[in-house]
């Protein structure tokens, strides 16, 4: 059997699938250390309020419907109607339900966008996605139909003290040529956990409507929900940026549901998409949380619960890290939002997909940092091959116990 170009491309070996599969092999193998995919934490209070609501919804004869019908390709109407009036009343935001769409996942959202704003176009140009910052998220790699989308720019880096560093959008280098169809950041960052500053995000959009091209935000693990950020950071919107939301984070990743906020045109274009692709999105992670989003609770639940229990997942496993690991070379990103600790070994003797093969060895799962690079095809710079992401959400004895073989590992390669 023979493929054909799209077929070759989508289905030979990429970092997304292999995180998915160690996800997989995680949920599997009761040996196994999981603390490389991107699994939100079983918050027992969330847990319980999925479980409230999924039991009314049951009884009153709303979730055999919601898995009965189909919804528009837009997505659930009273779940965008309910979003959109809880974003005008609580940030402001001047939108309608006409400025959401729905996905099955933040994934197919991306893909979605990225072929549309990027690629070859009818008067002959081909455009490209910018990242202004890398390390990105791994899954945006390979979500182009062809292989020269993505360029991306090298962070500065700063030191910081406790055997930190923070990445920056390094705008003395960055150039915005007539080659690029969008800017693309999430916020919080998959992997780093590293937050964008207000001021990095307005002159970002400013770059952007100067070029005459949109923002693209990840905003998976930001505010208003599911609010994983720990740094002051003003939520980001208006009619030039595109915001893409999710309710997996707040702990629905099996719903698969993806939320795009944007400009009416993108908003129709993502519906045609949806409607020609999928027929429509899921229905259950919408009919699930709307009395969330037109209560407000959501906010509050993103705030009291989520928040809190990930920040002091976060300080636990900075503080076991830097127990573990006294070496001066080893550096963790500042810990300001999302799942992750991203961890920098610099002078690390071995590729850290070499290391990722030696952990799994002893059946703990990471995810080697080299994946998190698209757009830049640098050999001489090391510093992408000296970095794994780390997930802390597991429970606090799996996250013990993975951080000792890791340093076991470190501490001997430092010897080395």
């Amino acid at each position: 059997m023979e493929f054909s170009l799209f077929g070759e491309k989508f289905t030979r070996h990429a970092g997304i699938t292999q995180l998915m599969d160690d996800l997989n092999q995680g949920l599997t193998n009761p040996d196994a250390i999981m603390l490389g995919g991107g699994n939100p934490a079983p918050i027992p209070a969330m847990l319980e309020r999925f479980q409230a609501e999924a039991k009314s919804l049951l009884d009153n004869g709303e979730l055999v419907k919601a898995m009965a019908n189909y919804d528009g390709p837009q997505g659930k109407d009273r779940f965008t109607k309910a979003l959109s009036a809880l974003l005008s009343k609580e940030l402001g935001w001047e939108i309608s339900a006409r400025n959401i769409a729905l996905t099955n996942g933040s994934q197919n959202a991306f893909f979605y966008l990225f072929n549309l704003l990027a690629g070859e176009f009818a008067d002959g140009r081909k455009k490209k996605v910018l990242f202004p910052l890398a390390p990105e998220y791994i899954g945006y790699a390979d979500s182009a139909l062809a292989d020269d989308y993505f360029v991306a720019y090298k962070p500065t880096i700063e030191k910081l003290a406790d055997g930190q560093f923070k990445y920056h959008v390094d705008f003395e280098s960055l150039q915005v040529g007539d080659d690029i169809g969008v800017i693309c950041v999430s916020r919080p960052t998959n992997p780093t956990g590293n937050v964008l500053t207000d001021e990095e995000i307005e002159h970002l959009d400013q770059i952007a409507r100067d070029k005459g091209i949109p923002l693209l935000i990840d905003n998976a693990y930001g505010v208003p929900f599911p609010g994983i950020i720990f740094s002051e950071a003003k939520p980001f919107w208006n009619a030039n940026t595109i915001l893409c939301m999710s309710l997996s984070k707040l702990g629905l990743p099996g719903t698969r549901c993806g939320i795009v906020i944007a400009d009416e045109k993108i908003i129709q274009a993502i519906t045609n998409l949806s409607g020609i692709i999928n027929l429509a999105p899921g229905s259950l992670g919408p009919a699930i949380t709307i009395p969330m989003i037109e209560s407000g609770e959501i906010i509050a639940l993103s705030e009291q619960v989520v928040k809190p229990f990930y920040r002091q997942k976060a300080e636990l496993a900075v503080q076991l890290l830097r127990e573990a690991i006294p070496d001066p070379r080893f550096h963790i990103h500042k810990p300001e939002g999302a799942l992750f600790l991203w961890l920098w070994f610099e002078g690390l003797p071995i590729h850290c997909q070499e290391l990722y093969e030696r952990l799994k060895a002893k059946n703990l799962l990471i995810v080697p940092g080299h994946y998190f690079f698209p757009g830049i095809d640098d050999p001489e710079w090391r510093h992408s091959r000296e970095c794994i992401r780390l997930n802390y959400s597991q429970s606090e004895e799996l996250v013990r116990r993975g951080i000792a073989i890791l340093a076991d590992e470190i501490n001997a390669l430092y010897a080395g």
